[in-house]
C-alpha cells in the first residue's frame, strides 16, 4: 500500500468533495480516511489515500489535482506519506 496525504483548502462552494472524489475514483485511488470542516465559509479537507493501484504516477496525479483545484477555486496539495513522516521526524 502506498499512502498519500491530500489537502484541499479554499472558499467553500458546492461540489468540491464530489469533484475531488470523482477524480480519485476515476484513477483507482482509494480513500482510506477523510476529514473535512468548514470555518466561516472556508473549506478544509484532509484525506489519506492508497495510491498503490493508481493509473498514473505521483507527479501526474499531483499536477492534475492541483489543476483541478485551480479550476474549482481551491488549493489541492499531495504529499507522499513516507516523505511526510521523514519531514516531521526531523
Amino acid at each position: 500500500m502506498k499512502k498519500t496525504i491530500i489537502t484541499v483548502v479554499g472558499k467553500d462552494t458546492v461540489g468540491i468533495i464530489a469533484k475531488v472524489c470523482t477524480y480519485l475514483a476515476d484513477h483507482q485511488i482509494n480513500i482510506l480516511d477523510i476529514s473535512q470542516t468548514i470555518v466561516q465559509d472556508y473549506f478544509n479537507m484532509m484525506m489519506i489515500v492508497d495510491t498503490g493501484h493508481a493509473t498514473n504516477s505521483f507527479s501526474e496525479y499531483s499536477d492534475e489535482l492541483a489543476a483541478l483545484g485551480e479550476e474549482i477555486g481551491v488549493i489541492i496539495q499531495c504529499q507522499r506519506e513516507d516523505i511526510f513522516l521523514k519531514m516531521h521526524r526531523i
